[in-house]
């Protein structure tokens, strides 16, 4: 997009994905500080149907061009499928960043013996994940599970299945999460470092077949979500406002729903418990939700390939 005209010259530099089924092409970021380094960060699914993984890599954008690329991360358990991904990306105020990986996929796709989706409980693996880095790649010296046997040390936090909105409040410092369940069972939660969310020993979810997945909806040592979407509303995109613009909008969540074609505007009270749900419906499938430069809410639609970019703004 270039002067609101949407530029028909694809990108040059961008690596081969595996397109196919949920994986590509999955989300980038630019450097905080894009202006002086040039760098753009993304993710993507790479390899093959039978053997493949996220990746997380970096170049230096010239706004034509993709140059100096650099796999500053990948899962590196390969897996086979195109479910499961993730990701989406998050920079925190001390400059490290934030990468959901998503947990390889639905029964009854299997890694090492069981359910990859028990992947989500191995600290050792990152899968299931988000994790933490610094800006070139390298672990946090911080980091919850850095030096100890048996986790892997980007891990930030475990239990999670398929995060599809990630978002950072300055105001309070805090991380919002949005994540698909299966069969209904979606959830929003408030991401602490070195917490459980419980996948896929407690949820809200059913077997896409039917039956429960497990009859436990909540348990000791691991963190209930703040909301339960059951039926689904896919979640896809997520932002906390910040009412510089709207100061209506402040500090409230606005969460887009693929299935609902819509986006929920959640209000909060001051330990972050969801007190109110309004629908605004969109009337297509809502992919992002981001606030803009201008403090206002921007829409991106996904339907029947005729996506539209949309802004939101107060009646």
């Amino acid at each position: 997009m270039r002067d609101g005209v949407l530029d028909p010259q694809p990108v040059a530099g961008v690596p081969a994905v595996l397109a196919a089924g949920q994986g590509g092409l999955l989300v980038g970021s630019v450097h905080p500080r894009f202006a002086g380094t040039r760098w753009v960060y993304f993710t993507y699914a790479a390899g093959t149907p039978e053997a493949n993984h996220t990746r997380l890599a970096r170049a230096r954008f010239d706004g034509r061009s993709l140059t100096n690329l650099e796999v500053l991360f990948e899962v590196p358990q390969p897996k086979r499928g195109s479910q499961h991904f993730g990701s989406r990306l998050l920079w925190l105020s001390d400059g490290t960043l934030l990468v959901s990986i998503g947990d390889g996929g639905n029964p009854p796709l299997q890694l090492d013996g069981a359910l990859i989706r028990e992947q989500a409980q191995n600290p050792a693996s990152a899968l299931g994940k988000i994790l933490r880095l610094n800006a070139d790649g390298s672990i946090p010296a911080d980091n919850p599970f850095r030096g100890q046997a048996g986790t892997h040390p980007a891990v930030w936090s475990l239990g999670h299945r398929n995060i599809q909105g990630l978002a950072y409040d300055p105001a309070r410092n805090r991380v919002w999460a949005s994540e698909h369940g299966a069969r209904g069972g979606d959830e929003l939660n408030l991401v602490k470092r070195g917490a459980n969310y419980g996948w896929p020993l407690v949820t809200h979810s059913r077997e896409y077949s039917g039956p429960e997945i497990t009859p436990t909806r909540t348990a000791p040592g691991m963190v209930d979500p703040r909301r339960v979407w059951t039926p689904a509303i896919a979640p896809s995109g997520l932002a906390v406002a910040s009412g510089r613009t709207v100061p209506g909008w402040r500090d409230q969540l606005f969460a887009g729903g693929l299935v609902s074609a819509a986006v929920h505007r959640l209000h909060l009270d001051d330990e972050g418990l969801v007190v109110r749900e309004e629908t605004i419906p969109i009337g297509s499938r809502v992919r992002d939700v981001r606030e803009g430069p201008d403090g206002l809410l921007y829409v991106l639609t996904d339907s029947s390939g005729d996506g539209q970019l949309i802004r939101l703004e107060p009646r």
